[in-house]
């Protein structure tokens, strides 16, 4: 679901914003981490499963390390070890299979993987909470839901940025909301929102058009090459 289609700005953000606005102050985080599974459910449905057990392991391995500090290091190791190791089975996995079978000429049938959603910005915020208790940076949390709203919120889930646990702890436990901060909130989001609909979007348009463009002057090339750079840059700065 992107944030610039309808059914997120007309269904999903609407919905999402009065189920938190009206949601009792101890439920809050957990109106959160629902709305954002609904939202990554939209596109992985399947996988909302793996993100959770990925969580999940992150939860009890940071208690683990809390609690028994002279075995830290193991247990920092089997936080990355399981996360990096989610990470590399499906970002790698079929690339390791043909590079194999290129070399030895085997045939070994890939494994087609869908590669999640998200996957690389959930699993790096989750080792940045695990780095920062083992660093002894922060305690442990010792509530999942918070830990998983934490790592499954939406806003950030699917295009980052990786936000480190330290930065963000204890406005899990508790934050203010204002009229004033919601207006900011508003303004940066219709800023966002107008750089990637009104500019990358249209820019992206004329670049596709030059592809499919027989008739391609010097000209045509040097204003493809500044629209590709201006498309890619306010696509990103719209995010």
């Amino acid at each position: 679901m992107l944030f610039s289609s309808i059914p997120f700005l007309f269904y999903f953000l609407p919905v999402a914003m009065i189920l938190y606005a009206i949601s009792p102050r101890k439920l809050k985080n957990f109106t959160l981490l629902i709305c954002s599974l609904v939202f990554y459910a939209w596109g992985e449905p399947r996988l909302v499963i793996l993100m959770l057990i990925t969580v999940f392991c992150g939860y009890i391995l940071g208690l683990l390390t809390e609690k028994y500090n002279n075995h830290k290091r193991l247990f920092l190791s089997l936080a990355v070890v399981l996360s990096l190791g989610f990470l590399g089975y499906y970002k790698y996995v079929d690339f390791f299979i043909e590079n194999i079978n290129a070399v030895t000429n085997l045939s070994i049938p890939l494994l087609n993987v869908t590669l999640p959603i998200g996957i690389s910005f959930y699993t790096f915020q989750l080792l940045s909470y695990n780095i920062d208790v083992y660093r002894g940076n922060v305690p442990a949390q010792r509530n999942f839901v918070d830990l998983a709203a934490y790592i499954s919120l939406f806003p950030q889930l699917i295009a980052g940025p990786i936000v480190r646990y330290s930065d963000v702890a204890k406005q899990l436990r508790e934050r203010t909301h204002t009229f004033e901060k919601t207006a900011i909130g508003i303004r940066r989001f219709v800023m966002g929102l107008s750089k990637k609909v009104l500019i990358a979007n249209t820019l992206g348009e004329l670049c596709e058009i030059f592809k499919d463009s027989n008739d391609k002057s010097v000209l045509f090339f040097w204003l493809y090459a500044i629209a590709f750079c201006l498309h890619v840059y306010f696509d990103f700065s719209g995010y």
